[in-house]
């Protein structure tokens, strides 16, 4: 735990503006119960030509909600690190679930992977707007490094899974 708060705390005491300070919630916000990759799979699943593209972001999402929001939370239970440094003064209201793993950093990874590994070029402007999103829960201290790291991960295998199981059904 040490390492992480020394990553946060670099974050506070190196990076901390009145620019970031307005635009990190802003980019947060986007992530927030994964609306902005939500509304994204539903634009892919409206178009024919991206549908099965969709299909894949839809079935990465179900896969990283059920393991970081039903499964993972509850199970680890960890703590929230402003909770811990209460010091800490946030610049967004309190999230009031557990901290690991990073569920928006997993809902970003998802959609962003079910992208690349679907090949659809989408993934590389999908990609800058996860890691945005990923430093911006560092950025306003409501996760540790750790928390981002394993949510990454989770939606990366979560995105390979949805689209595997797109491309088995385009098989069958």
């Amino acid at each position: 735990m040490n390492f992480d708060f020394g990553i946060l705390d670099f974050i506070q005491a190196n990076m901390r503006s009145d620019f970031f300070d307005a635009v990190m919630p802003f980019i947060t916000r986007l992530g927030d119960a994964g609306i902005i990759w939500i509304l994204a799979t539903l634009v892919l699943l409206a178009v024919p030509k991206t549908r099965k593209v969709g299909i894949a972001a839809a079935a990465s999402l179900l896969l990283e909600v059920v393991c970081c929001n039903l499964l993972l939370k509850p199970l680890v239970a960890r703590t929230r690190p402003y909770d811990i440094n209460t010091a800490i003064q946030l610049l967004i209201q309190r999230p009031l679930d557990f901290s690991f793993p990073s569920g928006h950093t997993s809902a970003a990874f998802a959609v962003v992977s079910a992208l690349f590994f679907s090949k659809n070029r989408l993934w590389i402007p999908g990609s800058i707007l996860a890691v945005l999103i990923a430093f911006s829960r560092l950025y306003l201290y409501v996760h540790f490094p750790s928390d981002v790291f394993v949510g990454a991960l989770i939606g990366i295998a979560s995105g390979w899974i949805g689209s595997l199981v797109v491309q088995k059904g385009k098989r069958e």
